[in-house]
């Protein structure tokens, strides 16, 4: 039967309808993965072989921690747990599940919003990448690291800073690195260094069968190429779904000579905005600017021990020479005089900026801490700066009439904001408010030639929109992709796509 399933997978023709309708799925043309049984005795050996017996497990304790990231989703445990420590590792333990048609999951430090490591189907095997935590190339007159899946941010940080360097994504969490280039990921400083795409040199990457390819060419750490297609920044953002990031190489920077921090109010939310859309439209180089509503500042008030103005806040930081701050600091406090703003309370020093931005990056906690026992609910837009007022003030009505518990907070400075929910999750009628909320917010940034999403990535949650956002045509290229480059829709199955867009565009070929 195991023969007949992998022939009628590749020719499907040959075979009656009855036959194939015991053999595949009657929802997608990818073969049904089966129960937890299909990893055998033989497989689990076979797997342990190459990792060591310390290196996996079947615990269904340890496959719960894998069934969850920090989203509201869950997912159906795996039926194993593999911790490679090597890309070869990684490579063979890929070999095995293609052979056998296992679905693989990546897993990092399972911090995402999205879903983006969960299961939606049985029999799946995690791959934890945590194990693999050495900085592998170091070139600080070339301005470059490479980094395995196991190393955070934190981590390279702390290693980066006794020679004057820092890597400057952060996402708030302390997230892999590879994790990051998996989702795309940005945070408050992209708006001075950008995203995780622009940020990426190089990335090596095991491919659906185990090949093991490097995306700009082995050790090649060039800050440009005009050579070939562009592969690096075809994985960066592909969720795991395109094939496994095994190595980063990065672009790192000098730290600032001078970096201040500081807090002004607004009276409305619009004031505040419409004040950042000037900051940016003036041209001056700010490392940050974050928004946070007057519910996110009483969150972080009582969360992080803070005493500001309950109302909306932005969080601004100024990086450069002493000369260039001081005369950015005086430019953007007439911006913010104009629009009715606050007196600038400073951070200058590196334990009050500390604190300033602890306090911003543990949003998501402050919430939650709002209604202990409650689940949080987290989504995210993008939209061009000179429609950010219009597009915050829609969502504080939107919420505020909907009756949620809720807060937002913005990397503005990029036109990327989050709305965070904390919710009952035993209240029905609740959950299809968050739900109803979410997609009206993406419908209008979408309106706003926005993104349905600027950093958490697409994962399980956002699937349903990318057609409206990129048209038929361009969801049914990345389905010709993902089935050219894993035609047994293997790694991280269900993400990104929908099953619908593969099944429709598989059978387009016939």
């Amino acid at each position: 039967i195991d023969c007949i399933h992998n022939i009628a997978i590749l020719g499907r023709k040959m075979f009656p309808a009855k036959c194939l309708k015991r053999l595949l799925s009657s929802d997608s043309l990818y073969p049904k993965f089966c129960s937890s049984e299909i990893i055998s005795a033989d497989i689990f050996k076979s797997l342990q072989s190459i990792v060591g017996d310390k290196n996996i497990s079947k615990a269904e304790a340890v496959c719960s921690q894998h069934s969850h990231d920090e989203s509201y989703y869950r997912g159906n445990l795996p039926a194993a747990v593999v911790w490679p420590q090597s890309v070869q590792e990684v490579s063979h333990v890929v070999k095995i599940c293609h052979k056998h048609r296992i679905p693989m999951i990546p897993f990092g430090t399972g911090t995402g919003l999205e879903g983006g490591v969960l299961s939606e189907q049985d029999g799946c095997v995690a791959i934890n990448l945590t194990k693999m935590e050495e900085i592998t190339g170091f070139h600080p007159e070339d301005l470059d690291v490479s980094v395995q899946p196991g190393v955070t941010r934190h981590m390279l940080n702390n290693h980066l800073k006794s020679h004057g360097l820092h890597f400057p994504i952060d996402p708030g969490a302390d997230a892999s690195l590879c994790g990051m280039c998996a989702t795309g990921a940005s945070g408050t400083n992209a708006v001075r260094y950008g995203t995780m795409k622009e940020n990426v040199l190089n990335m090596e990457v095991v491919l659906a069968d185990g090949t093991i390819v490097h995306t700009a060419g082995k050790n090649r750490r060039t800050k440009k190429s005009s050579a070939g297609y562009n592969l690096t920044n075809l994985f960066v953002g592909s969720e795991g779904t395109l094939g496994l990031i095994t190595e980063a190489t990065l672009r790192v920077y000098g730290i600032p000579e001078k970096m201040v921090s500081a807090v002004c109010s607004f009276d409305t939310v619009k004031s505040a905005v419409d004040c950042v859309a000037q900051v940016m439209q003036s041209g001056i180089p700010m490392a940050r600017i974050e928004f946070l509503d007057d519910m996110a500042m009483n969150c972080a008030n009582k969360y992080s021990h803070l005493e500001y103005r309950v109302a909306p806040t932005l969080f601004l930081e100024f990086q450069g020479s002493e000369s260039s701050v001081e005369v950015d600091i005086e430019t953007v406090g007439e911006i913010v005089k104009f629009n009715n703003g606050s007196e600038f309370q400073y951070s200058q020093t590196m334990e009050e900026r500390n604190k300033l931005w602890k306090a911003r990056h543990e949003f998501w906690y402050s919430m939650l801490a709002l209604r202990p026992g409650g689940k949080g609910y987290s989504t995210d837009v993008c939209v061009p700066i000179s429609e950010l007022p219009d597009v915050i003030s829609y969502a504080k009505e939107e919420l505020s009439s909907s009756n949620l518990l809720y807060s937002i907070v913005g990397h503005v400075g990029d036109g990327n904001f989050h709305c965070g929910m904390n919710i009952d999750m035993d209240d029905e009628d609740e959950v299809r408010r968050v739900k109803e909320f979410s997609s009206n917010l993406v419908k209008r940034a979408l309106a706003a030639n926005g993104t349905c999403t600027g950093e958490h990535g697409v994962g399980l949650g956002k699937r349903k929109y990318l057609i409206d956002e990129f048209a038929e045509s361009g969801v049914m290229l990345m389905a010709q992709l993902k089935r050219t480059m894993d035609p047994y829709n293997l790694l991280n199955p269900g993400k990104v796509l929908l099953p619908e867009y593969l099944e429709k565009f598989a059978s387009s070929k016939k």
